[in-house]
């Protein structure tokens, strides 16, 4: 096992209740919870997950999923609200925004919704979304003008800690490199890096 790859998970309502502790035991230092989804849904396990997280001192983050047809600025406004609703960020917590559907519209304008989201929402926190996406929906397009957000990749085929990394991007942040029975992921440095990445409240 390579020493210097964090480990994480990702879960959402599908996971139901998760025993946080024992991620934690484990060896899970960092997760993503999904938050919400277009502009009026919310996990309704998200605050359940997100108050689990910080009592195991695991990295916490949160996550929308992206509905490109809707309004960037309504879905990042309910993702905000739904965050501070579960009691808000703290020092070095997490957010990112998952884009992997393309809701039945051109590659130009689901990147142009993403871009305005990310942006909104970096205004906001003061902190640079990730984007998790796959390399066959970034090579369509939908991902043009991302590359100065960290990458998130699903890459469940390749070795761990090693994916395939699709343009906009050069590098990855973190590798998803497992999706059964849970998510899993790789970050590839230290805690301190990884939240260092997130939310500074100064």
């Amino acid at each position: 096992m390579d020493k210097r790859l964090l480990h994480g998970i990702d879960v959402s309502n599908w996971q139901k209740s998760v025993d946080w502790a024992e991620h934690a035991r484990s060896g899970v230092a960092f997760a993503f919870a999904k938050a919400t989804e277009g502009g009026d849904w919310t996990d309704h396990w998200f605050s359940r997950n997100w108050d689990g997280m910080r009592e195991n001192w695991i990295v916490c983050g949160a996550y929308h999923f992206a509905r490109p047809k809707g309004d960037p600025v309504e879905q990042a406004r309910h993702f905000l609200r739904t965050i501070n609703q579960a009691g808000g960020l703290r020092r070095g917590d997490l957010i990112a925004l998952d884009l992997e559907t393309d809701d039945g519209i051109k590659p130009e304008r689901v990147a142009g919704f993403a871009r305005r989201w990310c942006q909104y929402v970096e205004a906001r926190t003061g902190t640079r979304p990730f984007v998790y996406t796959f390399q066959s929906f970034a090579e369509e397009g939908n991902c043009a003008g991302l590359g100065e957000y960290p990458l998130w990749i699903a890459s469940p085929h390749r070795p761990r800690g090693r994916p395939a990394v699709p343009g906009p991007w050069r590098d990855w942040s973190i590798h998803q490199h497992a999706n059964s029975p849970i998510d899993r992921n790789v970050f590839l440095g230290s805690r301190r890096r990884l939240t260092r990445m997130g939310f500074d409240p100064r």
